[in-house]
């Protein structure tokens, strides 16, 4: 029984690694612009098939095939600001919520027209586990964590070192007094979905490596984002790491109690509880 809690504690730690990085995309989007993006998930599955067709198809080594999706999906993000999302900013967030779901959908079909709606993989073949003291895992699972504590070291570095970082604080923690100081806020909307898309790729590209690439792979993992950026704080991006590891664990662990074929409910029956019990979540974030 403990080494099955020890392995269960390992693949919920990816599994939230992978969370916690979409997350904070999430939670920055809705803390800065005030509206819930329905299309970060697909935005996520973008950067996995960019990484596909650099790696797979362009033959690139990864190293920079995960570079190269981060810059490409976040190029995306902001033409979509610009093009659509900018237009709608002084409406009520509803119509961009709404807009994000058409996103989402245009994302998807997308990536079906070009990449076709078959499963793909990064690495084809038989993939064998490696032990360590009793306790299986794969060289790809210390890759995923080991690249989402990099990626979530240079976040924080950026949000607490830099000006553009400290004015994205700023104005998630209190928009109104943000734009009254004299921040320039059409750039930190452009910073907002730079570092959003990227994470969105990375997240995207760590799901493809735990599991298999398919389209619609970013709908199904959008409800365990949002669960996660509820659960830390909607608007706070160091609550939302905490509540993606969070969601990943008690995922992993609900395997003890439930069918396998339950877990996704999982996210969604404590992102419930917490909108009724603390709808500001753990750490205090935006309720409206």
């Amino acid at each position: 029984m403990g080494l099955e809690i020890i392995q269960l504690a390992l693949y919920g730690f990816v599994l939230g690694s992978i969370i916690a990085l979409g997350a904070i995309g999430v939670s920055l989007t809705f803390g800065i612009l005030g509206f819930a993006n329905f299309a970060h998930g697909d935005m996520m599955a973008l950067g996995a098939y960019v990484a596909f067709l650099v790696y797979v198809q362009l033959a690139f080594p990864f190293y920079l095939a995960v570079p190269l999706a981060m810059v490409a999906t976040a190029a995306v993000a902001v033409l979509i600001d610009r093009t659509l999302f900018k237009r709608f900013r002084t409406r009520p967030p509803v119509i961009l919520l709404i807009s994000s779901f058409g996103v989402a959908l245009i994302i998807r079909a997308l990536i079906q027209l070009i990449w076709g709606p078959d499963t793909q993989l990064y690495e084809t073949g038989l993939q064998l586990a490696q032990r360590w003291m009793g306790i299986r895992y794969h060289i790809r699972h210390l890759y995923i964590i080991g690249g989402t504590i990099l990626l979530v070291i240079a976040v924080h570095l950026f949000l607490s070192r830099t000006r553009q970082g400290k004015a994205m604080r700023a104005m998630a923690d209190n928009p109104t007094l943000a734009r009254l100081s004299g921040i320039d806020t059409e750039r930190v909307v452009i910073w907002t979905w730079i570092i959003g898309g990227s994470l969105a790729a990375a997240a995207g590209i760590f799901l493809g490596m735990d599991t298999r690439l398919q389209p619609d792979m970013g709908w199904f993992i959008l409800l365990a984002v949002f669960a996660a950026a509820i659960l830390g704080g909607i608007g706070k991006p160091y609550g939302a790491i905490v509540g993606g590891y969070v969601i990943g664990m008690v995922m992993e662990f609900s395997t003890l109690f439930l069918p396998s074929q339950y877990t996704p409910v999982v996210p969604f029956g404590i992102m419930v509880i917490m909108l009724i019990v603390r709808p500001t979540g753990l750490f205090g974030g935006r309720s409206s």
